[in-house]
């Protein structure tokens, strides 16, 4: 394991030029102290963990120091945010210090979110509050733990420095890892701009260090493309499975890799509800639970666009027609896992439909229903679940039927056990808790984030002291909409 003194850097992004980016310092926030850090996510970068405790971490982390090698750069960037394209985004607040390769040679860039002002603030501040920090932080590491496709935290750093909002709060750093922070929107900014040779130049850049497997295609562009889309697939699966919603599906937020990333107004949905809005902003429900299906699609189309001097747009069409049969098949295939189903049949994605709708009718938990479900053996687990539902005629019609389908499976209940307890999380990070955390933390008590954190880093596995975790959200916890302001 590594020091922080010993990271190898090799910051390709910083080497495509001024075109791409701009060179800017971190403005340091006062008197620095770590909040909360990642083990997991060290671990990525092969350092030591007991680094965390060092001066030296909270001091770079806070924008005090820096590493030789490192350097700093405002990523330049457009996109659609609610629909409407704005010509010109960049990185506001958040700064790529440089890409450090691990033993394994892997890539991970280090991007310091709330690192001050850039000339892409849009007269903001450049700051993040430790609200928002904890947040994103607490969310990246949840979603990596669950296995869903996620940018990584490593650290969130509070201070004493004041940030208004709302209302006055205390400003934080963020570190965040991804091994490319490139978005749809950066391929939008130089094709509105009509820089095509510095679209070509950011597309190349992309395939070689990214998708080099697609540069042996006889159409490279149309390869890398179809990727993309299957990437966003199985992501997006994976949201509409687990019950993430994400809030803010901007093409300024979605990464070229197809992992989740620029986390703020999310939830996960406690009673199921397909129309959940977890982001007070959006007023007409455009990104929605149920709209980030189509609104996965309607992004990829707008990168697509971005591509068309590089591609045929019969081409692109095509390969886009790929994205909903692609993600219906990642969907119902996680949705058989979570019910403990190992074979397919025919009818299974209406079986899913009707417990969904069936679910929608009452206050029932979307986790807490799969992982008790598997909890004993199904005509005992239907019996407890079913105390949850309102339309009981409704529940019992689809519980004889499931009952069936698990008798045409065949298995112990023990493997059926152990099946579902592997993909359905015991914890879940749900926004009370992330709320209760924050509130600790903000008095300056960071011990119940970090407890938090600890919990959620083995979602599946049950955890001694730690049922308080477990359950449903008090009433003032309920369908709670968060800000998009950080």
């Amino acid at each position: 394991m590594k020091k922080l003194d010993e990271l190898t850097f090799d910051n390709r992004f910083a080497r495509l030029g001024d075109v791409f980016s701009t060179q800017v310092l971190p403005d340091p926030i006062a008197d620095p102290r770590l909040v909360v850090a990642s083990p997991a996510a060290m671990a990525l970068l092969d350092l030591d963990p007991s680094e965390a405790a060092s001066p030296l971490f909270a001091e770079i982390f806070a924008g005090h120091k820096l590493w030789e090698e490192a350097d700093p750069r405002a990523m330049v960037y457009s996109g659609h945010q609610f629909g409407s394209y704005n010509p010109r985004l960049g990185d506001g607040r958040g700064l790529l210090l440089g890409e450090v390769v691990n033993e394994a040679g892997e890539h991970w860039d280090l991007h310091l979110k709330g690192a001050g002002q850039t000339p892409y603030s849009r007269m903001g501040d450049g700051r993040a509050v430790l609200r928002s920090s904890i947040r994103e932080f607490l969310a990246s590491e949840y979603l990596a733990a669950l296995g869903i496709p996620s940018s990584r935290a490593l650290c969130v750093i509070g201070s004493s420095t004041t940030v208004w909002r709302e209302s006055k709060e205390t400003g934080a750093m963020l570190l965040r890892l991804a091994p490319s922070h490139v978005r749809f929107g950066h391929f939008e900014y130089f094709y509105y701009t009509k820089q095509e040779d510095q679209l070509r130049t950011l597309g190349e850049f992309v395939l070689q260090s990214y998708y080099p497997q697609c540069l042996d295609d006889e159409k490279p562009y149309l390869a890398f493309f179809r990727e993309v889309v299957e990437r966003n697939a199985e992501m997006i699966a994976y949201w509409q499975a687990y019950g993430f919603c994400h809030g803010v599906m901007n093409t300024d937020n979605m990464s070229i890799l197809g992992i989740t990333f620029d986390y703020g107004p999310y939830a996960f949905l406690d009673d199921f509800d397909a129309n959940h809005i977890c982001n007070h902003s959006d007023d007409t429900g455009r990104y929605s639970f149920s709209n980030q299906v189509p609104i996965a699609h309607w992004n990829l189309a707008a990168l697509g666009q971005a591509l068309t001097p590089f591609v045929e747009v019969d081409d692109l069409r095509a390969t886009l027609d790929l994205f909903l049969p692609l993600y219906q098949a990642s969907y119902l295939d996680l949705m058989r896992r979570r019910l403990g189903l190992t074979t397919a049949e025919e009818g299974d994605l209406e079986r899913v439909q009707r417990l969904l709708q069936t679910m929608q009718k009452g206050a029932v938990d979307y986790s807490l229903f799969f992982r008790r479900l598997g909890d004993q053996a199904p005509e005992q687990a239907l019996a407890v679940v079913r105390e949850d539902f309102v339309d009981l005629a409704g529940f019992d019609a689809w519980a004889a039927d499931y009952q069936a389908r698990t008798e045409r499976e065949g298995g112990s209940q023990d493997q059926r056990r152990a099946r579902m307890h592997a993909v359905n999380p015991l914890y879940v990070l749900r926004n009370y808790l992330a709320q209760e955390a924050i509130s600790a933390a903000e008095q300056g008590d960071f011990s119940v984030v970090r407890r938090l954190h600890e919990v959620l880093s083995k979602p599946f596995e049950e955890q001694p002291d730690a049922e308080v975790f477990t359950r449903r959200p008090p009433d003032w916890g309920r369908h709670l909409e968060i800000s998009c302001s950080s």
